[in-house]
């Protein structure tokens, strides 16, 4: 386009400029004038759309903040009426522990999931808004895409350390735990050094024990304690250790577990649920100090 318009110019610049040329040069000038309220009428229809775009991306938002308002309350209500029913009852049943225990585990992964979603909106938002700059520079190279360079070949990880995570805990949550454990164990194995490796470590012991695998379970919550002890999610190990235990009928250890989870973690909300698992097991005192751990 670019071309005929120093084409054209030139022809008028040059003498003796046929008509037949002037008419094409003035052709040419409408062709351009058509081509400008073109490019108008597109600036402002994308506008007009990234604007809907924008608040319904903000009406998404609060509605997701208001969710996990709601949750909270939620939570804490429950937590109320659980305390008022532990006041209530001195002898609870194991089973009524353990819907307790997985309802607990329940609310964290639905916390865990609204804050993954705020992420993803809020990354959403902001990709919108690169895009909208993109528009307007259409003159400046775009940048190369990620997975392009060459971590993405060879023998470096197949996904990101966030991405392998959150694929990971979707499966999870999604039922898929073979699918999960898959993506734990090769997160440990390229990432066994970040934040969340703990976590994957915890899930995957987690998984075993929702499947019935104790046994697999309990292996997986001592390699958590092995190798991260000073994690955060330590506490919620030694706990679910103790709980493999009691499965597996290892009742000395399963007192030992919680003891070391008490005395090492006192103010840890755990360690009053590892105090009412002694007491169910008939022991009189939960501030021992607990043995070294054998197994």
């Amino acid at each position: 386009m670019y071309q005929r318009l120093l084409a054209a110019l030139a022809l008028l610049a040059l003498p003796g400029v046929s008509f037949a040329q002037k008419k094409e040069y003035v052709q040419l000038q409408r062709d351009i004038a058509t081509l400008q309220d073109q490019m108008r009428t597109l600036q402002r229809t994308f506008d007009e759309k990234m604007t809907a775009l924008t608040v319904l991306v903000q009406q998404t938002l609060d509605s997701a903040n208001g969710a996990n308002k709601a949750l909270a309350v939620m939570e804490a209500r429950v937590n109320d009426r659980l305390a008022e029913q532990e006041k209530k009852l001195t002898l609870p049943t194991a089973s009524v522990g353990e819907r307790v225990d997985r309802m607990s585990t329940e609310f964290q992964q639905v916390r865990e999931n609204l804050s993954d979603v705020l992420s993803r909106l809020g990354k959403l938002e902001q990709r919108m808004v690169d895009l909208s700059n993109e528009f307007r520079t259409l003159g400046q190279p775009a940048p190369p895409p990620p997975g392009s360079g060459p971590a993405a070949f060879g023998g470096a990880p197949p996904l990101s350390a966030e991405q392998l995570y959150e694929n990971a805990r979707r499966d999870t949550m999604g039922g898929k735990s073979d699918l999960a454990l898959q993506q734990f164990a090769e997160y440990l194995r390229y990432y066994g050094n970040t934040e969340n490796a703990p976590n994957a470590q915890y899930w995957i012991g987690q998984i075993y024990y929702d499947k019935g695998d104790f046994e697999a379970a309990l292996k997986n919550f001592d390699l958590l304690l092995d190798n991260y002890p000073d994690s955060r999610k330590a506490p919620d190990a030694l706990y679910m250790k103790g709980q493999s235990l009691l499965k597996l009928n290892r009742r000395a250890d399963a007192a030992r577990s919680f003891r070391e989870l008490y005395s090492s973690y006192p103010k840890h909300e755990l360690a009053a649920k590892g105090c009412s698992e002694l007491k169910r097991m008939g022991y009189a005192s939960c501030g021992v100090a607990a043995p070294k751990r054998r197994d």
